[in-house]
This record gives structure tokens, sequence and C-alpha cells, in this order.
């Protein structure tokens, strides 16, 4: 008998099953999903577009292959940074088929910068738990000062921000002094290094009786800004000392670091964010023209203060002065009807004379007589009339032993309740005046 297994004897086969495309195409979704999903890929984006819909599709690839992915509009949605041809990521999704044309494809869910994975967790992890915490509570931010007496400024000395603040400040306010507190702002150590810089402008935010020293600049605002980079490259900013740092800060603070698509722990903890360092230098540095209008502005609200104060000062002036008086006007007065009552008698004796030649002939020596009595008369009067006017001379008083007190603004003091001790007054005497000092008063 021959042997079942010789090649002179034919073998029993099953005839393969005819798929039809889209089942096999099918088929083979099924099996790649219950064999590798959910899948993570690491790799080099390649053909990235992203088309009207909001779809992205680009690939994936590697030294040894590659594979076509789609990124749908939701899950796009939430990327926190802009993918790129040529970077390298992670990503998680659900492999398949496309069915359609029959090309292996990789769904993405989700995508981050190669190597952020475990960071991006950690920086979650401790987002939510500061967040718990109160210190991103919008209740604790501060507005910025509306006037700038100093600024603070962290960032490292070899930063390309530095030079964008400077430059900034410079443009914008000259006129305010800006004190550096350089640290490292990447690689370990930083965060610390970032720590101490921000409690040595702390100690120049005191309040001017704890100043450190004498004419030290008074700082008011603080600005935290860095360069772009990865995420690795800003981890010094996600670090809990450091947003417990900031949350401390006496004055505000402003976040500038990285771009605008970047987020950090000390962006969240500040009390202004600014998308780039630049911008954070312009917001609390307002435009020179603008500080020079204000100053414009209050210099005309002073001066216009001022004019109104010395003309109710004059106004008073003038109306203590009409209450005062002046005796030697009275006396020109009483002079003045004199001299007319004498003008009108000279008027009215020649006519009588003319009228009553005759007569006064006969009388001439009664008249004579009758004249000169009332010309002693007059005298007399003239005479009473003067006396009076002396006696109210002010000084007349002053010379029985009496004074004129006033005030150091010149008003008169006239009741004990005007006085307190250790007022200074001044005393009018007959011959001069006297600086005095209150020393006691008391009241009848």
């Amino acid at each position: 008998m021959p042997d079942a297994f010789s090649p002179a004897t034919p073998l029993s086969r099953t005839p393969p099953r005819v798929w039809g495309v889209g089942a096999l195409c099918h088929a083979i979704a099924d099996t790649l999903d219950a064999r590798f999903n959910p899948v993570r890929v690491a790799g080099e984006i390649s053909g990235f577009v992203r088309a009207a819909s909001g779809h992205c599709y680009f690939s994936l690839k590697d030294d040894s292959g590659q594979i076509r992915c789609a990124m749908f509009k939701r899950a796009a949605g939430g990327l926190e940074f802009a993918p790129r041809d040529g970077q390298r990521v992670e990503v998680s999704g659900r492999l398949g088929v496309y069915e359609p044309r029959g090309e292996l494809q990789l769904v993405v869910e989700s995508m981050a910068r190669a190597g952020e994975g475990t960071l991006f967790e950690q920086f979650l992890l401790l987002k939510a738990k500061l967040e718990a915490q109160g210190l991103f509570d919008p209740a604790h931010k501060r507005p910025l000062p509306r006037r700038v007496r100093g600024i603070g400024l962290v960032t490292s000395l070899g930063a390309a921000a530095l030079h964008d603040v400077v430059t900034a400040l410079q443009r914008r306010v000259p006129h305010i002094p800006v004190v550096l507190a350089p640290a490292s702002v990447q690689g370990q150590g930083a965060a610390a290094e970032i720590c101490q810089a921000l409690q040595q402008l702390y100690a120049l935010a005191l309040p001017a009786p704890n100043m450190p020293q004498a004419g030290a600049v008074s700082i008011d605002v603080i600005l935290l800004v860095r360069g772009g980079g990865a995420l690795e490259d800003l981890w010094s900013f996600n670090d809990e000392t450091l947003a417990r740092t900031l949350f401390d800060s006496p004055v505000p603070v402003v976040a500038g670091i990285g771009h605008e698509t970047d987020f950090t722990i000390a962006d969240f903890v500040a009390d202004l964010r600014a998308p780039t360092p630049t911008a954070a230098a312009e917001l609390c540095a307002p435009a020179r023209q603008e500080a020079m209008i204000g100053a414009a502005q209050l210099q005309d609200r002073l001066q216009t203060a001022a004019y109104r104060l010395l003309d109710r000062r004059a106004q008073a002036l003038d109306m203590a002065t009409a209450r005062l008086g002046r005796p030697s006007a009275t006396l020109a007065r009483r002079q003045l009807a004199l001299a007319d009552a004498g003008q009108r008698l000279s008027h009215a004796l020649p006519q009588r004379l003319q009228a009553r030649a005759v007569a006064l002939q006969r009388a001439q020596a009664a008249l004579a007589v009758a004249a000169q009595r009332s010309l002693q008369a007059q005298t007399h009067r003239v005479a009473s009339l003067e006396l009076r006017l002396g006696l109210l001379d002010p000084r007349l008083v002053l010379a029985r032993g009496y004074s004129w007190l006033t005030d150091a603004q010149g008003q008169a003091l006239t009741q004990a309740a005007q006085l307190h001790p250790g007022q200074a007054v001044q005393a009018t005497l007959a011959d001069g005046t006297a600086a005095l000092q209150v020393q006691s008063v008391a009241s009848n």
C-alpha cells in the first residue's frame, strides 16, 4: 500500500472561500480591532493637512515604515499645540481599514509631543490639585496698578525674551526703573532659581517704611517671562513650589511664558497671563504718549485748583478789609462836609449884606461880634469833631494797654474758643507787633 504522504497521493483540500472585497476589508478591520486596539504609536509627522471641515490627515513614519492617520475635528479641537511636518509625536487611537480604498488607517483620538505623555499627565495632576486648593481662583487675581513706580523682571540673562521685554519697556516707559533678577528658565534647578529671584523682588515690593535700604526702587509689578519651547523646555514653570511662591507675591505678577498656545502652571497662578514676553511688557507699561497726556491733564487740574484757591483767598481779604474800615476815610468825609457848609455860608452872607446894606451898616459892630461868635462856634465844632474822630483811632485803644490778636492766617481772635494751647498768635501793640504762643486757655 502506498504511503499516505507519498507525493504520488493527491491531498484532499477544502476549496477556499470567495470573499467580497468589502466583506474582506471589514473582516480585516475586525481582526485588527480585536488584536491591537486601542493602540499608541510614536513617529514623525509627514504630509500634515487640516481640511476645511476641521479634520486632520497625515502620516506617521519612522526609519522602517509609515501609516496613514486621520484625526477628526472633535479630537483635533483638543490639541494644545499646532502639529507640523517633521515633529515627533505620540498618538493614541484605533487601528482599522479605510474600506472605500482598502487602506490601513489609524484613527487618532489624542496626540502629544514625543516624550510628553508622562510629563503631561504630571501637569494635569498638579493643575487639578492646585485648582482644588484655590490657587487659580479669579477672586485672588489683582488688577495691574494704573501708575507703576518700578518693574521687576525675572528671566534668563541669555534669553531672547530679555531683549524683547527691555526693548518694549524702553520704547514705552523709559522713565520707569526696571530691576532684573536673573534666573535659569530651563533645566535642573531652574525652578528653585526662579523662586529665589522672585523673593529678591518681593523684598523691593514692601511698603516704604520696610524698604531694605534708602533710595531702593519700589516694585509695583513683576514680569516672569521666557520664550517658547517644548513641554520639557517649559517644565520648570510647572513646579509646585514655584506656583505657591507666585501665589504669595505681594504685587501683581504678569506671566509671559512661551507662545500663545503654551500653558504652564505659572500662567494659571499669575494675576495676568500674556501670550508672549513682549505682550507681558506692554500690559504693564502704557504707551509714553498716554502717560504724557495723563500728566498734562493732571497739571491742568492742579493749576485750576490753585487759581480757585487764590481767588477765594483774595475775596476773603477784600471782605475783611471792608469790615475793618479806615478812620482816615471818616475824617476826610467830615472835612468835606465842613468845607461844604463853609462854602454855603460864604455864599449866603454877601446876599444878606447887600439886601440890608443900610441896616447892616448900623449894626456893623453887632454883626461883627455875631460873626466872631459864629466863627468861634464853628471852630469849636470842628475841634469837637476832630476829637471824636481821634477817639475812634484804634491806636488810642492800643495805647491804653490793649492789643489786637490774630492767628497765623491774619484772622482776628476775639474769643477764647478760637485759641488752643501751643497755638502761634500775633499781638499788635501801639508801637509794634509780637509773636506769641498760647500756654493755656480758660473761658469765663
